[in-house]
Parts: C-alpha cells; sequence; structure tokens
C-alpha cells in the first residue's frame, strides 16, 4: 500500500480507501461477505475506512465498527458524516448544533470508538449559518471527539466562504473535502482542487468508479448482470445511456492495451493528480477489493490523459476576457 498525506496535515491515509455507502448488512451471508471485505482490506495496508450516520440507519456505523474492533485504533483512519435525516424528529437532520453535537456521540457509540479521525458535513446545509455550524466543529476538536474536519459536496464559494469564518472567529481550520471525482464526472478539475491546494485541503474523493459505470460489468449490447446495483438501483440505470455505454467500450480499450481491466485504469487514472489524497473505495466481496488494489500500482502514460480528455471533450473551463 501507499500512503499520501491529507493536504497539508501530518496525517497520512492509504491511496485507496474503502467505503460503507453500499455495504449491505441485510443478512448474516452478506454480513460475512462485508466483513472479510474490511478486514482484507486492513491486511492489505489500507487504514482509511469511511462511513455515515445514515448509511443503512445506522447500522453501516455500528457493524464497521464492530468489524475493526479487532485492530490497533491508532493504526485507523475512521469518518463519518452528519447532514441528512437519521430520524423523524424535526431536528433530527442538517447541520445545527443541537444535531451536530447529538449525531457525533451516536456515531462514536456505533462504531465503538471514542474519537473520529475526520467528520463531514454530508452536504451544505442552507438552513443554518455556517458561523453555528463551523463553531460547532471546532468545538468538537477542542472536545477530542474529532480530530480533523471537513465537507462533503460544496462548491468552492461555500469552502471559500467557510475559511472567511473560520480565519475570523479563529476557529479550527477545514482540513478535507469529500467530492464525487471519476473518469465521466471531473467537475472538481475546474476550481475545487486548486481552491483545495491553496488552503492545503484534503481531497477524498467518492464514487471514482461511477457507481460501477467503470467496472466494465455494464457493456454495450450486454444484459444488465444479475444482482447487480444497475437492476434495482435508479442513479446507475439513469447512467446507461449509449453515449456512456459507447465511452466505457473506448475505454475499455485502453485498458486492455495497458493490460490491466476497466476498474484498475480508472483508479489510477484518478489517483494520477498528487492532490487527491485517498479514493473512496465501495466493496461488496473481497474479490472486488483485491481487484482494486492493483490501480495503485499502475502508472498511466500522459498520452492517455489526451486520449481521454479527447473522448469526453473535456477542457478545463477558462473564461478569455479580451
Amino acid at each position: 500500500m501507499k500512503y499520501r498525506h491529507l493536504g497539508r496535515q501530518g496525517i497520512r491515509v492509504s491511496e485507496l480507501a474503502l467505503g460503507s455507502w453500499m455495504t449491505d448488512v441485510s443478512d448474516s451471508a452478506k454480513q460475512d461477505l462485508a466483513d472479510q471485505s474490511i478486514k482484507l482490506a486492513y491486511e492489505k495496508g489500507i487504514n482509511y475506512f469511511d462511513c455515515a450516520d445514515a448509511y443503512s440507519g445506522g447500522a453501516a456505523e455500528r457493524f464497521l465498527g464492530k468489524a475493526l474492533k479487532e485492530f490497533p485504533r491508532q493504526e485507523l483512519v475512521l469518518s463519518s458524516k452528519v447532514y441528512f435525516p437519521v430520524g423523524d424528529g424535526i431536528n433530527d437532520r442538517g447541520l445545527s448544533r443541537k444535531h451536530i453535537f447529538e449525531s457525533i456521540d451516536r456515531s462514536l457509540k456505533n462504531m465503538q470508538t471514542d474519537y473520529l479521525d475526520l467528520y463531514f458535513c454530508h452536504r451544505f446545509d442552507p438552513e443554518t449559518p455556517l458561523e453555528e455550524t463551523l463553531q460547532a466543529l471546532s468545538d468538537l476538536v477542542d472536545q477530542g471527539k474529532i480530530l480533523y474536519y471537513g465537507v462533503s459536496e460544496w462548491t468552492p464559494v461555500q469552502i471559500l466562504e467557510a475559511q472567511l469564518v473560520i480565519q475570523q472567529r479563529g476557529l479550527h481550520p477545514m482540513s478535507v473535502i469529500q467530492p464525487e471525482y471519476n473518469i465521466f464526472d471531473r467537475y472538481i478539475e475546474n476550481e475545487a482542487l486548486d481552491v483545495c491546494e491553496k488552503l492545503g485541503l484534503g481531497v477524498v474523493p467518492f464514487s471514482p468508479l461511477s457507481q460501477g459505470l467503470l467496472t466494465g460489468k455494464y457493456r454495450k449490447g450486454q444484459p444488465i448482470p444479475a444482482g447487480s446495483r444497475a437492476t434495482y438501483q435508479d442513479q446507475i440505470q439513469a447512467m446507461l445511456t449509449d453515449d456512456n455505454l459507447d465511452k466505457v467500450e473506448a475505454l475499455v480499450k485502453m485498458a486492455d492495451e495497458l493490460n490491466t481491466d476497466l476498474a484498475t485504469f480508472s483508479l489510477a487514472w484518478a489517483l494520477r493528480d498528487s492532490r487527491i489524497s485517498s479514493l473512496i473505495t465501495g466493496a461488496s466481496k473481497p474479490a472486488q477489493l483485491k481487484n482494486n488494489l492493483k490501480a495503485i500500482e499502475l502508472e498511466i502514460p500522459a498520452e492517455y490523459d489526451q486520449r481521454i480528455d479527447k473522448l469526453f471533450h473535456f477542457k478545463k473551463f477558462h473564461r478569455q476576457i479580451g
């Protein structure tokens, strides 16, 4: 395994992390596979494990905490998130001080730990003042319940607004962002990565395989594999357009040229940028994790960047004036 700094912070995270968004703990057989994946991840050097209070109604946090309990806490980097509803109460959601304080205690109990290394605002909350949210997070650092905090899917403007509040109030700094990033979705290359580099923020993207589109399991003219996410999830179903699948075929050819598979190629591509600290991957079974780990050693020649840019008609946004 290889490790990278979380932006300008001293903490280091494995280049691949294991996330719990799609962890299925609905029956004992699936729990056993998930447990095997978590243990394999640790054995292979993955130290970063990501979760959220809203995943499976808290069951994902409880499962992860139980699975990791046998390993030394100081060797783990654990994260969770707060924002989405975790109950029916009027204050069981959002980024108010009340909800943040109640949610962190619940997450710590679920994950059987005294502190979280990273704690994220899962989304931006327009109904709560930034000052309230950021003060609450900074206070959690003072209390030792979290070591670093960050945000997920905030715009560059929102991140910069937060930075201004942090500077004005002398709060503990924001340390990391968790955006979506993959070959199909490169929006952070326009502004967010530059902002993070300037502020020294780590970047730990989720969905680096575009919810399965970049695994190679969905191919043009072929039936959707039984039991795959596309058989029940609207998000991936909407992505299986002819245009996207044509792009998948072109990417598969590129991967073939390098004697690898599409998933490995796609993860290695995302890791090409040194500003990326870690990629949060999912694995419903150990075999998927084993395959993902091959990306750590794959170096993609620079010429493939140009070919991918051309395939997707990608050009970093720049407005020329005058």
